[in-house]
């Protein structure tokens, strides 16, 4: 099988295993054997289950022999974020505490993902609970970014991001707390969708605590294998008490229509962030491109407070955080990595009052970005204010303006998460480094198709999925 397979699209691939072109274990195997020969460089997976998947995939060959009803996924290969538990399969959660820990039990994703055919190849690396930005943690090496080693791919969905860029899948599951889907994204020259809060049902309590923020998501190399996938893990559950209770509509239908008349709000800093020049230049030119497919941009500012946003949203992610696994802190404090111990330490120190008002500054920005919305289509905005940096040399200026060295490097995603919009990055230009940069496009709550048919728009007109990491 050639070595161009690694970079077929997920829908070709699978149109291709129906025709009996290709078979379930060809594709398994393939896919196993780059995850051998890359996975040592890049650390994509904290563990691969090659003997599972290919019990799996012979099973799924079984199936189309018998001409048995094939499910949207029959046969392809699809690695899961470890933040999500996966029945019989270690699941880390990136943290030495969870090292050995193995669930009886798949998250709601995970069984939707089995019922649709899909093939459990492994579980991708993420920082411990998925707490920042970058994928680190003390169960082994740093995630490492296929465009250069030396530089993270992003977090928390890193892994996922290493393995899609480095041809070891054609998609993969993440989850977006406060951007980890659309910073590995950005950072790799992936395409990923944070769907509307509650869309994507989950086991509770997720990693992190409750994680109002959170939404788990798809990423692939182009926008289509997304729609594919999100429209398997997409849907209510009543095990979820926070996920939305209508059924989605269908995200194929982001095919249908166009760009003309629609109004987009153009925001190259939200009115008050520091952002890389190169990043704001690539991004200028690319909102500019929405302008000749017939959509209407307006240069705006759009109601998103910057001298109190990421205090609300730290003193919330933290709290839940703590609410969680907080408990960590007594029994297991040597497994904590230092930036979550450090976390959890300080929500310890949150007032009771100090709480409820970022709850109640939570609603304040939930009301307003909706208000937002009434006036506009679509947000669009850089995905991150700078490029992939090395391993370990978190940002401590941008532009000259110090920022804070956790958080300051994407300042355009946490925002979304809490008030709750639907958003994605999509691919559209390269650093004099060559690091790929994103396009930041957010949607009104529940508006996932007009953000993919944008995406979709913008893919066509400004194709990227020719360019390829050194490292593939």
């Amino acid at each position: 099988m050639s070595s161009e397979l690694a970079y077929i699209p997920a829908w070709k691939l699978l149109e291709r295993i129906k025709a009996k072109d290709l078979s379930p274990v060809e594709v398994t195997q393939y896919f196993l054997d780059r995850i051998e020969k890359l996975n040592p460089r890049l650390n994509a997976f904290l563990t691969v289950c090659g003997d599972e998947a290919l019990a799996e995939a012979k099973r799924a060959e079984e199936s189309l022999k018998h001409g048995e009803s094939l499910g949207a996924l029959h046969g392809l290969p699809v690695p899961v974020k470890d933040l999500n538990a996966t029945k019989g399969i270690r699941t880390t959660r990136g943290s030495l505490a969870y090292k050995d820990s193995v669930p009886d039990e798949d998250d709601i994703i995970v069984e939707r993902i089995r019922a649709a055919g899909g093939i459990i190849i492994g579980k991708t690396n993420t920082p411990e609970f998925g707490h920042r930005g970058t994928t680190e943690n003390l169960i082994g090496e740093p995630c490492r970014n296929p465009w250069n080693l030396d530089y993270t791919p992003g977090g928390s969905s890193g892994g996922a991001a290493a393995a899609l860029a480095a041809g070891m899948c054609s998609i993969a599951t993440g989850s977006d707390g406060g951007g980890s889907i659309r910073i590995p994204a950005s950072f790799s020259g992936l395409f990923g969708i944070k769907p509307t809060q509650g869309r994507v049902a989950r086991l509770y309590p997720s990693p992190g605590g409750w994680g109002q923020f959170g939404q788990n998501g798809p990423m692939s190399r182009n926008v289509r294998d997304s729609i594919l996938l999100l429209s398997v893990m997409a849907g209510p559950d009543h095990r979820d008490p926070t996920c939305l209770q209508e059924a989605p509509e269908d995200f194929y239908e982001a095919f249908n229509g166009d760009m003309r008349g629609l109004r987009i709000a153009w925001s190259p800093d939200y009115g008050y962030l520091p952002v890389d020049p190169e990043v704001a230049a690539s991004t200028k030119a690319a909102v500019a491109v929405f302008e000749t497919l017939g959509a209407e941009v307006e240069e705006v500012i759009p109601p998103i407070p910057g001298d109190t946003i990421l205090e609300t949203f730290l003193v919330l992610f933290a709290s839940d955080n703590l609410a969680n696994n907080g408990a960590l802190l007594e029994t297991m404090p040597g497994h904590l990595t230092p930036t979550y111990r450090t976390m959890l330490e300080t929500a310890r120190g949150f007032r009771s009052d100090q709480v409820m008002k970022a709850l109640h500054a939570l609603e304040w920005q939930r009301a307003k970005m909706r208000d937002f919305f009434d006036g506009y289509d679509l947000l669009v905005s850089p995905t991150m204010a700078v490029p992939a940096f090395r391993i370990g040399e978190f940002p401590e200026t941008i532009g000259g303006h110090p920022v804070d060295p956790l958080w300051g490097f994407t300042p355009f995603t946490y925002p979304i998460n809490m008030s709750g919009q639907t958003a994605a990055s999509i691919p559209c230009g390269f650093s004099s480094d060559g690091l790929p940069i994103g396009l930041h496009i957010v949607g009104p709550k529940g508006g996932e198709i007009s953000v993919l048919r944008a995406s979709l728009a913008f893919e066509e007109a400004r194709p990227w999925v020719g360019a390829l990491p050194p490292v593939s």
